[in-house]
């Protein structure tokens, strides 16, 4: 296919604006670059990746690492000898698009002076040749890589027609912006070769290469699609999860699986016993190198092959979890690492089973995932809680035992829990339902501290849960306790600030005289026999000491019915 043909379709691309009428357009696209005399590459691949503005599969590694500069500098030389890269950047602050800017020179004149490793400068640009010279920029590498870069850009440039050039630049830039989304390859693909779409989307979610996927879809139909697999050493997208209550999530699958949410970095484990131990981040970079105790983990662990999806968290000498900050600390290290493994340790905590021993587990159920990944994991002897680089998964429909849960969680210095459905099978790069984040607090109240508990272990110096209560017309009734949120710092001041107000003490228990107020965030409020208030605060935090207020400027228990109804 002639790279003039490609660029005059992804014009008319652009210029629709209805998704039906844009699926249509992608859809002839790939049927004509399917129907194209065959060469020496496959340009269905070539022109599935390019309509995306995607030069490499996504699974892959390569990137044509050039930056607008440069860019510029080749779109400069082949516009003629009175403009410079200056003159390009000068038209884009105006236009402000590469591509109209690129559209705007008229291209060719520099054939005389060769095309550097472009081909001949007459014959037609091909799609293959615009894919080879971009995989030539990509490779170059050392000394002199960057001038090698322009001089094949400055190649292709010198090639292009006006509309080539458009979107050539934009090619270039990863600007491609012409409404063309990886849903819309998947519907054009369904449609150009007569397969449904979500098988279609399947395999594209265990190869991650539109390019392929279109290129079987052609030659082998619905049972070739029905072949396709994980690979282990190609990374697939992460499963992503969304923002929801722990009411929501037990009214939507009446039992929810509980796990602990890591203050962490994703990262998807590939081994292969008899190859390689390769390590990818959420956006599928290879991190392997910067993490060499998770790879020499999985070859001390694992036996059999295995994609294994979890967090990696950054510990202390103690054990005890670090910010999210030091873990970026080692995925950025591409020098020295082994310093950096001193100064910053981390640990795997995985919480899901992809692919085991030859299986893809994408379509099992959480629940038999999890059971794969604890028996890859476990020497068959160690209690779950024991084995190491294993995410515990609680199965319950008590939101008073999630609360525990939750609590637990805090309390080991993570972020919280996550919700999952138990019968959820794994869908790559989808953000659902199926895996909820415990939504943020909302809304948060003012309450009066009328009692507390002493601590236990090396907290049993500090009151460690406090009784929350509200104002009422004759005095204070509680709705709640709060023991989460609070770092053992701020324990200790609450400790100072409250034992003057200690009324009465009854082992660990003691009642408070009322004098201080606390702010709380909390999840929902729902009624409750346990409380005389009649209503509890389900999942409440604490948030800071309101010092600017009096126990009688608290909130009242008509608020607390206010917003319960």
């Amino acid at each position: 296919m002639e790279f003039a043909t490609f660029a005059a379709r992804a014009g008319e691309i652009d210029a629709e604006d209805a998704d039906l009428e844009i699926v249509d357009l992608v859809s002839d696209l790939l049927v004509a670059a399917g129907d194209a005399p065959a060469g020496d590459r496959d340009e269905l691949e070539i022109v599935s990746r390019f309509v995306q503005g995607r030069v490499f599969p996504a699974w892959e590694q390569t990137t044509l690492d050039i930056g607008p500069s440069a860019c510029y500098e080749a779109i400069a030389r082949a516009a003629g000898r009175n403009v410079t890269a200056a003159d390009v950047e000068d038209r884009l602050a105006e236009v402000g698009e590469i591509g109209a800017v690129a559209a705007s020179y008229e291209f060719g004149g520099q054939r005389g002076l060769g095309a550097f490793g472009a081909g001949n400068g007459v014959d037609d640009l091909t799609v293959a040749e615009v894919a080879d010279t971009l995989e030539a920029v990509a490779a170059a590498e050392g000394a002199g890589s960057q001038d090698r870069k322009v001089d094949l850009l400055f190649g292709l440039f010198n090639r292009c027609e006006s509309e080539e050039a458009r979107y050539l630049a934009r090619l270039v830039l990863s600007e491609m912006r012409i409404g063309v989304g990886e849903g819309t390859v998947r519907d054009a693909v369904a449609d150009a070769f007569g397969v449904p779409a979500e098988d279609v989307e399947r395999a594209l979610q265990v190869s991650n290469d539109y390019g392929r996927v279109a290129r079987v879809a052609r030659e082998a139909g619905l049972e070739g699609l029905a072949e396709m697999d994980l690979e282990v050493g190609r990374p697939v997208q992460a499963m992503l999860a969304q923002a929801g209550t722990v009411t929501d999530a037990l009214a939507d699958w009446e039992t929810a699986a509980v796990e602990w949410k890591y203050d962490g970095a994703r990262v998807q484990l590939h081994h292969d016993p008899t190859g390689e131990t390769r390590l990818f981040s959420r956006n599928m970079e290879d991190v392997t190198n910067a993490l060499p105790e998770i790879v020499e983990f999985a070859e001390e662990t694992l036996e059999t092959t295995a994609i294994l999806d979890g967090e990696v968290v950054a510990v202390d000498d103690g054990g005890e979890p670090l910010p999210f900050q030091n873990v970026l600390r080692r995925f950025r290290r591409k020098h020295d690492v082994a310093r950096a493994r001193e100064d910053v340790t981390v640990r795997p905590a995985f919480f899901d089973c992809l692919h085991a021993d030859g299986e893809d587990y994408l379509e099992r159920p959480l629940t038999e995932r999890h059971d794969r990944l604890e028996a890859l994991l476990a020497d068959g002897e160690t209690a779950p809680e024991a084995v190491e680089g294993l995410s515990l998964l609680w199965l319950t429909d008590d939101a008073d035992e999630i609360e525990a849960i939750d609590a637990d969680a805090l309390e080991a210095g993570h972020e919280g829990i996550m919700l999952k459905d138990p019968g959820s099978t794994y869908s790559p790069g989808r953000r659902g339902k199926h895996w909820r984040k415990r939504k943020p607090d909302v809304e948060t109240l003012d309450c009066v501290v009328t009692g507390a508990e002493w601590g236990e272990g090396r907290r049993a110096t500090y009151l460690g849960t406090f009784e929350l209560s509200v104002r009422t017309d004759d005095g204070f009734e509680p709705v709640g306790k709060v023991a989460t949120g609070i770092t053992d710092e701020r324990l200790a001041e609450l400790t100072e600030l409250l034992e003057p107000h200690i009324l009465a003490q009854d082992g660990q228990e003691v009642d408070l005289e009322p004098a201080v107020v606390f702010e709380v965030g909390y999840e929902e409020i729902q009624r409750s026999p346990t409380y005389s208030s009649g209503f509890a605060l389900r999942f409440p935090r604490f948030l800071a000491v309101r010092d600017d207020k009096e126990p009688a400027d608290a909130d009242s228990l008509e608020r607390v019915r206010t917003l319960r109804s």
